[in-house]
């Protein structure tokens, strides 16, 4: 019975060291083929939802590595110290072979399932290895290898999807990633500033030189899908103007998250205020009604 508590126990905290809530960011993967307008392509659709579904087990075997390697910052972290390894509530060894196997698994299945897709999520599995062993302390390489891993998960989705990469669909995917990076770091400055012990980098950084670069990736996010819904080849594919009409949700949604940022002292985990804020949900699903509705 009590060897039974204990793993049941051990298994709860492996979930929790898991972070099953920021896995929404890997539904980037379905751009590509909400894009590409094969949504209801269900052999696609399965194909793409196990990328999906890998890509997630990865993601999880990378912050359990991550945790390993910051038990001695997390523990000094108001937040952080309550992880599962920071708290002392799961052992190094029982997280290691967790995460060695979650990466074991994701890396053999996508083999099976597509070698190019393969190949993508063990270049993003070794840049996030890389990242969280030394890239994460460099001051804005930290933010463009966040960024990458988007492009990557972008990258898996057409592949699966057997469509090639809009280069639109790349570049607003960056500027989006760069936003919600930057925007990130300058919360995660804002509430730490008395205590860099947990991420020694935000010492490099300060609130005013993020804003700066917030207000460019600001710009660049909104021009580059405002671009991408006038131009040319979009017009030619899916043969309509109406795309333009969308660019109100992307202006809302920017605007939400300053509010929330600047008023309400949110952003320092953009997957929490995204799943938290109501209006955010709304739009975001305004947005994709909307955006079906016109390509579709």
């Amino acid at each position: 019975m009590n060897m039974m508590r204990t793993l049941l126990a051990d298994l709860k905290y492996i979930i929790i060291a898991m972070r099953p809530k920021q896995w929404i960011k890997n539904f980037f993967i379905f751009a590509g083929l909400f894009f590409s307008r094969n949504m209801s392509d269900l052999s696609l659709m399965l194909d793409v939802t196990i990328g999906f579904l890998l890509f997630c087990l990865a993601a999880s075997a990378i912050y359990i590595f991550n945790d390993i390697i910051d038990i001695p910052r997390d523990k000094n972290h108001p937040k952080k110290s309550k992880r599962p390894l920071a708290a002392g509530k799961l052992s190094i060894i029982k997280a290691g072979l967790a995460s060695l196997s979650l990466i074991t698994v994701a890396l053999t299945c996508s083999f099976s399932l597509d070698e190019k897709f393969a190949l993508i999520l063990l270049a993003y599995s070794a840049m996030n290895i890389l990242y969280s062993i030394k890239i994460k302390q460099v001051v804005i390489l930290d933010i463009l290898f966040i960024a990458f891993g988007f492009i990557l998960r972008v990258l898996a989705g057409v592949t699966l999807a057997g469509v090639y990469p809009s280069d639109w669909l790349i570049i607003c995917s960056m500027t989006l990633a760069l936003f919600l990076g930057f925007t990130k770091r300058r919360q995660e400055l804002v509430f730490q500033s008395s205590d860099t012990t947990s991420r020694s980098v935000l010492s490099e950084y300060s609130v005013s030189f993020l804003d700066q670069m917030i207000a460019v990736v600001t710009a660049c996010t909104v021009m580059s899908y405002a671009l991408y819904t006038v131009s040319p080849e979009t017009v030619a594919r899916f043969h309509t103007r109406n795309l333009v009409m969308t660019v109100p949700f992307v202006l809302y949604g920017i605007f939400r998250y300053f509010y929330l940022i600047h008023k309400k002292g949110h952003g320092e985990d953009p997957t929490l205020l995204l799943l938290n804020d109501k209006p955010t949900l709304v739009n975001l699903l305004l947005w994709l009604v909307s955006v079906a509705i016109i390509i579709y």
